[in-house]
This record gives C-alpha cells, sequence and structure tokens, in this order.
C-alpha cells in the first residue's frame, strides 16, 4: 500500500509512540498537583513547552497547547476579534481558500457584526502582500492567512505579508497546520502574532496542538472551568500526548532539510508524470508548494470515482481536505483558484512521505494514468467533449 495522503494525517513516528507509551505508563499524575507525581508530570510538560518554542523561535510562556489545529484557528481569532471589538476595530481579512475552521469562525464572527474582506486568490494559489495592504483599514483588527494551503500546498509569503501587517498596527494570525514540521518557521523573523499547528500532521498524535501567542496579546478563553495553561485553556492536560507531539517536532525539525531534498524530486517527478495526461492541470504554483504536495484536475472524470480505484490499487489518495471528505461540492479552495465546477470535481491530491520512492512515483503516475483513462472510457461528458459538442476546458 502505498499511503499519498499525509496532508489528512501522518503515521505516528516511533520517538512520538515511544515517549507517548512511556508517559502513560510511569507520568500519570496531573500536572497542577503539588505532591511529586504531579510535579514530575509538570516537568514533562514544561519541557515539551520549550521545546516547541524553540522550534518556531517563541518563547515557551508563548505556547498553548490545545486539542490540535481547529481549536487554535478558533481562540486565536476570536482572541484578536475581542481585542479589536474593544477598541471599535471589527473588521477582518482573510483569503477564500482558508481551512473552514478560519472561514466557519469568520462567518460566526460575521453574525455578530464583524466585517469579513475575503482576498480572492490568484490561478496559482498565491496571495499577493500588495494586495493584503491595500484591504487593511483603519478598523481592521486582525488578517489571517494561512501559512501553506492544505489542499494545493502553495505556500505564501508569510514573512512579506506579517511585515504589512505590523507596520499597519494589525493582528497578524497564520494557520500553520501544514506548515509545522515541514518548512523552517520563525515566527519573530516573520512578524507573526498568532499560529496554529496539529500534531498529527508531523507525526504525532491526534487530539493534541498548539497556539503560538506573541507576549502582550491577551486570549480570550474558549474552556471555562480551571486554571491550566495560565488560565486560558480550562481541563488537565494531556500530558503524554504533548510530549508526544514536541518529540514528533522536534524530529520532524531536525530533518526537514534531508526530507525536502528527497521529496521534492520525487514530486517533481510525478507532478511532470501526471502532467503528460491530456487535458490535465496542475493546481497552484508548481515551485511555491509543500514539498510533498501534487494537486491535478482531470477534465471528464469524477474525483470519488478516481479515489477508489486507485484505492483498489494500493493508492491511499484524496481529492481534498479530509475535514470536507462528506461533502458532494467540489472543493472551495479549487474554485477560488478559478476552476470551474465541472473541473473540480475531477480532483486529486496526493501528499507523499518521506518513505515514498521513485518506484512508488512511477507506479502512482502509470496507476492514475490508467484509472483516468478507464474513467474516461465510459463518460458522457468525456465521450461528448471529444465528440466536439462541448469545449474542452482544460
Amino acid at each position: 500500500m502505498i499511503y499519498a495522503d499525509n496532508a489528512a494525517t501522518t503515521a505516528m513516528s516511533e520517538a512520538a509512540i515511544s515517549r507517548m507509551t512511556e508517559l502513560i505508563r510511569d507520568t500519570y499524575g496531573n500536572p497542577s498537583s503539588l505532591y511529586s507525581f504531579g510535579q514530575k508530570a509538570k516537568e514533562v510538560l514544561e519541557q515539551a513547552r520549550e521545546d516547541v518554542a524553540a522550534v518556531i523561535g517563541a518563547e515557551p510562556r508563548e505556547i498553548l497547547f490545545t486539542s490540535g489545529g481547529s481549536e487554535a484557528d478558533n481562540q486565536a481569532i476570536i482572541s484578536a476579534a475581542r481585542i479589536g471589538e474593544k477598541s471599535g476595530k471589527k473588521h477582518i481579512v482573510s483569503s477564500a481558500f482558508e481551512h473552514h475552521a478560519v472561514l466557519h469562525t469568520l462567518n460566526k464572527l460575521a453574525k455578530e457584526g464583524f466585517e469579513i474582506t475575503l482576498l480572492d486568490v490568484h490561478e496559482d494559489g498565491i496571495i499577493r502582500p500588495e494586495e493584503v495592504d491595500k484591504s487593511i483599514r483603519n478598523d481592521t483588527c486582525l488578517v489571517t492567512i494561512m501559512y501553506a494551503n492544505n489542499e494545493i500546498g502553495t505556500i505564501q509569503d508569510i514573512k512579506a505579508i506579517g511585515a504589512v501587517c505590523k507596520a499597519r498596527g494589525v493582528l497578524f494570525h497564520t494557520d500553520a497546520v501544514q506548515a509545522v514540521g515541514h518548512l523552517k518557521i520563525d515566527v519573530k523573523e516573520e512578524n507573526i502574532d498568532l499560529l496554529s499547528a496539529s500534531a498529527h500532521k508531523f507525526h504525532g498524535p491526534k487530539g493534541v496542538g498548539f497556539l503560538y501567542a506573541r507576549k502582550g496579546i491577551r486570549l480570550t478563553n474558549l474552556i471555562e472551568g480551571g486554571a491550566q495553561e495560565k488560565g486560558k485553556r480550562a481541563g488537565t492536560e494531556n500530558v503524554p500526548g504533548i510530549a508526544a507531539m514536541a518529540a514528533a517536532l522536534k524530529e520532524a525539525y531536525a530533518a526537514i532539510d534531508v526530507n525536502t531534498a528527497h521529496l521534492v524530486p520525487i514530486r517533481d517527478r510525478i507532478i511532470a508524470g501526471l502532467g503528460e495526461i491530456p487535458h490535465s492541470a496542475l493546481n497552484g504554483d508548481a515551485a511555491s508548494r509543500l514539498p510533498g504536495n501534487i494537486n491535478y484536475c482531470f477534465e471528464g472524470i469524477e474525483g470519488e470515482s478516481l479515489l477508489l480505484l486507485l484505492d483498489d490499487k494500493g493508492i491511499a489518495a484524496s481529492s481534498g481536505s479530509a475535514c470536507t471528505s462528506g461533502s458532494l461540492d467540489p472543493s472551495h479552495v479549487l474554485l477560488a483558484i478559478g476552476r470551474v465546477h465541472d473541473v473540480a470535481h475531477g480532483s486529486l491530491r496526493l501528499s507523499i512521505g518521506e518513505d515514498i520512492t521513485e518506484e512508488d512515483a512511477d507506479y502512482i503516475i502509470s496507476s492514475v494514468k490508467e484509472v483516468v483513462e478507464y474513467l474516461r472510457g465510459f463518460s458522457p461528458v468525456w465521450r461528448d467533449l471529444v465528440a466536439g459538442k462541448g469545449s474542452f476546458i482544460l
């Protein structure tokens, strides 16, 4: 089986598994307790905080542990909104292809009277910093732009966007769920005020993540009931999961250069191979994308059938975000970059991992070619296009 859906979730690393099981067995104390069992757990918790902070250039006190990226996104955006609201600033800038954890939170705030500006996304999947600058108003309280897109993998110029926000005196949040552990990030150098991350995207456990909040930013509580996490997130901390996340992140960060050097040539090999399929198109910029991301549209087919047939061939892939896998609607990300509905329905996302080989890549290419040809063979839409009863889009 070739697992090519790492953007949805990754396998836990041996380092993370070992750390987690060790703590489940031996360090089961409540970190809020004063006796030795509890204080041992507290030491583990704070060491994990230091380790996570060091990877992104933050201070330990700026790291808040969460249940994952969605919670971190919610808390970051709502906190910035409440800060702005106090001074009469109720305008937020974001983009049309953000993760739904961001977009749905913005929709919620819109119902409370906040004005939301969603920037259009260019066909290459890149947000222009100058367009962010033009969208900022005197009443803007937050800009939230994702670091790397979860579907098409395009990487934004976060440092430039952060510099714009800093110059304009506006808080800047980035959903970095797909980037952390795969790209080198320095929150200070890149002028990031708030950042969200999730452990299971970089070989850590599910249900654990973190929010970076620059010191001085007052966070709004989403969960009440206790003094954990400096009173900003009630509930006994998941010490084994948090420590496992830290172990996975340290390991991923140490291997970024090696993994990138391995993945990029294989990614580009697959991109080139799939580009040989007639009436297909790569989604997003070919170069400014995550090392393991390949996203294609194939005209005249339906993505779900493509995924099922690839699964029969031993290839696990997706057509978009795992968070919307039950939806029959085409990807909002692909629509945002200008793909029409019919084409967006025929999409394929391959997110390869560090264990991929050139042989795996060649098998993926040949399998996708075979399945696309097969599906087009009995597609009435494809037959009409070939017969000239319609016009090709790709």
